[in-house]
């Protein structure tokens, strides 16, 4: 079997994303977001993107998720396991909202792993979750491209590169960034430099 060769995209901007709402994902895509999904598709429909032949592709659940695998010409199938954050009672929130209201939660939240102060998940529960699905997708082998949020990918980095939790918001992944991860063996290995994504073969 051919190593598996996963290649992680955050989903393109929404509204909300461009606030720092959390949950944001879960809109669509805002004009500008879809523009810049749709511009990575060359004109040329003879031309074959950076992803070559593409066995599986998979997508958050949320819209954002979705529409930007469309926009990149994908097909993609729903996976639970690469949705957002469950951010709680913060859902819908800015960061600037939640900072006003509830500021020490807020910092122990993103100073402490294993906190939940919103009653959803915490960045240790994202991480494990992440890594469970890692961990099924690496003997899978082929070429598969997830289409997610950019948290999820970040989390994603964290678990392939076995780092420590709290480099998570150490990693800035923006919007239609790609990551490529080779598994090899038990390991992930990243490849740099990740192509941008411009009209994918299936």
């Amino acid at each position: 079997m051919s190593p598996t060769s996963l290649y992680l995209v955050a989903h393109a901007h929404t509204a909300a994303l461009r606030r720092a709402v959390f949950g944001g994902g879960d809109d669509d895509l805002d004009p500008g977001g879809l523009r810049a999904a749709r511009a990575l598709v060359p004109a040329d429909p003879g031309r074959r993107g950076p992803f070559g032949r593409v066995d599986t592709c998979l997508s958050s659940p949320a819209a954002a998720g979705r529409q930007t695998a469309y926009a990149l010409g994908l097909r993609p199938v729903d996976e639970p396991a690469l949705a957002d954050c469950d951010y709680g009672r913060w859902t819908g929130l800015s960061v600037a909202e939640v900072g006003a209201r509830e500021p020490d939660a807020l910092r122990d939240w993103l100073g402490t792993p294993d906190a939940a102060p919103h009653g959803g998940e915490s960045v240790g529960m994202l991480l494990d979750r992440v890594d469970r699905w890692l961990t099924g997708q690496r003997d899978r082998g082929g070429r598969i491209v997830a289409v997610t949020h950019p948290v999820v990918v970040r989390a994603a980095l964290v678990g392939a590169l076995r780092l420590p939790a709290d480099t998570f918001w150490r990693l800035d992944v923006a919007p239609l960034a790609v990551v490529r991860l080779l598994g090899r063996g038990p390991d992930w290995q990243l490849r740099l430099p990740a192509p941008t994504p411009s009209a994918p073969t299936l």
